[in-house]
């Protein structure tokens, strides 16, 4: 047989036999034997070289290792799913379906395990996988590839080999089973390295190494969920005998891919609830964590018909189970003081296991939140873990409380720097208002250099603490002022160290201008909020410039957002941050789009003229080169207003693939109706309003 046949035919085996073995657990040949399979074709490949593919299962893990992660933008969002916590709102999700498709439209639902674990997205093209990443911020996320391809369950070639079907991207959730989560535990013990604290920790964390040969070591598994088809130009590919969402995963368990057997299609939401409870109750007799259930109406045609908010799909909704509890002591109460120099009190606990983490601190919010639960050093209180992530403490159990405690007295000064504390208007929390206050100048500092802001890399609390107490810098536009020198000589700082935290803060200078924003760490300015103000102002000094009323015009942002940007800017410290920065060159203004400058004119106050004022647009079905939050963002920074329901108000209807019942509407009722490209004409000034 020549070389390039019996390739083949072995690649055809040892694909197989991962399959059985990684996917289905069900081995049918000896390691022995598997092993002289995979020897003969390594020896077959090294004698041919030329005849290396990139889908060959003798290059799961390959190469060096990576210094950086490539940063990928998502064809369709990873958008995150709403949550749900008892039965009534989960008929609430079911009435609203109902409500948005009309009482004659049948639908089903499918009922999925939620995978506690890290979501990523596979790309395939021609057949091989060609891209693996993160989910990220949703939007885009980090290449990590040649990480996930040491993770033997995922089939580096799909078996169909049908091309209009080669094109694909499956998405999933990668995690860590319970046993190889103490297995790898048990290593570190004995390598005297840190414990990971549950097994999605340490899948995160496996998923961000650099070094693949290391993510190999690390018994991963994946569970895929869904799956795109595309044409060879990258566009939606309609698979009308494919239309449904149970269907999809039996394609793709006959792909090779691993699927979740426990998921079940139901004709009413009663047994979905069913389904629910049964699995509440079974969940701990599972080999890997799940924290709640995702009901899914079934139909893939639906879920266009539907559509999304900004956030989460209206298809879709995740049943979170109720939280477990355990019961530990609260040892002492500490002060902790944020970036904004609210000071919060935490608790410190005995350290108590809970839903696959050990628990030893928990945040108590306020002073009057104590007062309310009357929580008191020593006492024996009820933990738990909010949606199974955030540990809180519920309650205090007052048969075992000491004769001798004291009620908590809050602090007046500052723990760190000693300033009076404060308490503003009508807010419950009290404030540190020393600008100065170092601990405050630490969690800016983090707050700023931190991945979803300007993403410094190398920038973390160990070096944050360093640099600042060296008094290297006194706020974050010294960070740009930092010398090779000056980091050289920090302790455990090497020059190599020094010259990729220097690369970073250089990198970090083109991050966009919301990005920027953001990081500043304005109260109340989350990263939607710096998406919306930087795309309506389009720079710094036109953020500056704008008055509360002009604020509150864009759309989403309220009084309280605001004021405090008002105030922000009106604060000399702050001005004199700013204007370090734009000393430091970072982007102080939105880039022009492409093709050009921008066209709209200013308008007084750093603003922009903008086509879509005052226009109310509502987006539907699947758009061929956006997704609908990329659309609804472009629309809203030309003015316009975008709405989920069509009515005789609205000015424009966006359409896409699987438009559905939106598009009848808009059209009975004389609503301008704009394709991607149209509505791209408008926005661009190539077509009249």
């Amino acid at each position: 047989m020549p070389p390039a046949e019996r390739i083949e035919v072995l690649r055809r085996k040892i694909r197989s036999h991962d399959h059985r073995y990684f996917v289905l657990a069900d081995p049918v040949i000896s390691d022995y034997d598997y092993d002289m399979l995979v020897n003969e074709l390594r020896d077959l490949e090294s004698a041919h070289p030329d005849l290396i593919t990139p889908d060959s299962p003798t290059q799961r893990v390959g190469g060096s290792p990576s210094s950086s992660f490539p940063v990928v933008r998502h064809p369709v969002p990873m958008l995150s799913i709403g949550n749900t916590y008892n039965d009534e709102e989960i008929r609430d999700f079911d009435r609203r379906i109902r409500d948005l498709l009309g009482p004659e439209q049948a639908y089903a639902y499918a009922a999925e395990l939620k995978i506690d674990g890290v979501a990523v997205s596979l790309r395939y093209e021609n057949g091989a996988l060609a891209l693996g990443a993160t989910r990220g911020d949703g939007e885009q996320g980090d290449d990590i590839t040649a990480n996930l391809r040491t993770i033997r369950s995922i089939p580096l070639r799909i078996a169909e080999e049908r091309p209009r079907l080669n094109n694909i991207e499956v998405r999933g959730e990668v995690y860590l089973p319970h046993d190889g989560f103490r297995d790898l535990n048990a290593l570190r013990a004995e390598r005297e390295e840190p414990l990971f604290a549950n097994p999605r920790n340490a899948t995160a964390g496996s998923l961000k190494l650099r070094d693949p040969r290391v993510v190999a070591e690390r018994p991963l598994r994946v569970f895929l969920y869904t799956v795109r088809f595309e044409d060879e130009a990258g566009a939606l590919a309609e698979q009308p005998e494919l239309d449904s969402h149970f269907e999809r995963l039996s394609w793709l368990s006959g792909q090779g891919f691993p699927t979740n057997t426990e998921t079940r299609r139901f004709g009413g939401i009663a047994e979905v609830i069913e389904f629910c409870h049964a699995w509440e109750e079974r969940r701990s007799a599972l080999s890997y964590d799940i924290d709640g259930m995702v009901i899914k109406v079934d139909s893939i045609g639906l879920h266009g018909e539907l559509g999304a908010t900004m956030k989460s799909p209206r298809w879709a909704i995740a049943s979170k189970f109720a939280a477990q509890r355990a019961v530990t002591r609260l040892l002492d109460i500490r002060l902790q003081v944020g970036r904004t120099g609210v000071v919060t009190p935490v608790g410190e606990l005995e350290p108590v296991f809970l839903a696959g983490s050990t628990i030893s601190r928990a945040t108590l919010h306020n002073e009057e939140e104590i007062r309310r639960k009357d929580l008191r050093v020593g006492d024996t209180v009820f933990i738990e873990k909010g949606g199974d992530v955030i540990p809180k403490v519920v309650s205090v159990d007052m048969s075992k409380r000491e004769a001798e405690s004291k009620e908590f007295v809050m602090p007046t000064a500052c723990p760190v720097c000693e300033t009076t504390l404060v308490r503003v208007g009508e807010e419950v929390a009290v404030r540190c208002e020393n600008a100065a206050c170092p601990a405050q100048t630490q969690a800016r500092v983090t707050h700023f250099t931190a991945r979803n802001a300007m993403d410094i890399e190398g920038f973390g609390p160990a070096v944050t603490e360093q640099i600042l107490g060296n008094d290297l810098i006194g706020d974050v536009g010294d960070i740009y002022r930092l010398t090779r020198e000056q980091l050289g000589a920090l302790e455990r700082m090497g020059e190599k160290s020094a010259d990729n935290l220097l690369r970073g803060i250089e990198a970090s200078k083109s991050r966009p201008l919301d990005r920027l924003l953001f990081g500043l760490g304005i109260p109340h300015v989350g990263e939607r909020a710096a998406r919306q103000i930087a795309g309506h102002f389009r720079s710094i000094d036109g953020i500056r410039a704008a008055s509360e009323e002009e604020l509150v015009a864009v759309p989403e942002i309220g009084p309280k957002i605001a004021e405090s940007i008002v105030s922000f800017f009106r604060n000399d410290r702050n001005l004199e941050i700013v204007r370090k920065l734009k000393k430091a060159d970072l982007r102080m203004e939105l880039e022009a789009p492409e093709g050009g400058a921008d066209a709209r004119t200013p308008k007084e106050g750093g603003g922009q003229a903008q086509v879509l004022a005052d226009k109310i647009v509502v987006i539907t079905g699947t758009l061929p080169n956006y997704s609908r939050e990329e659309m609804a963002d472009k629309i809203t920074a030309a003015g316009g207003r975008v709405t989920s329901s069509v009515s005789k108000k609205t000015d424009y209807l966006v359409y896409g693939e699987n438009a559905g019942s939106k598009m009848q509407k808009a059209q009975a009722l004389g609503v301008s109706l704009k394709n991607e490209d149209e509505i791209e004409a408008l926005l661009s000034g190539d077509q009249a309003t």
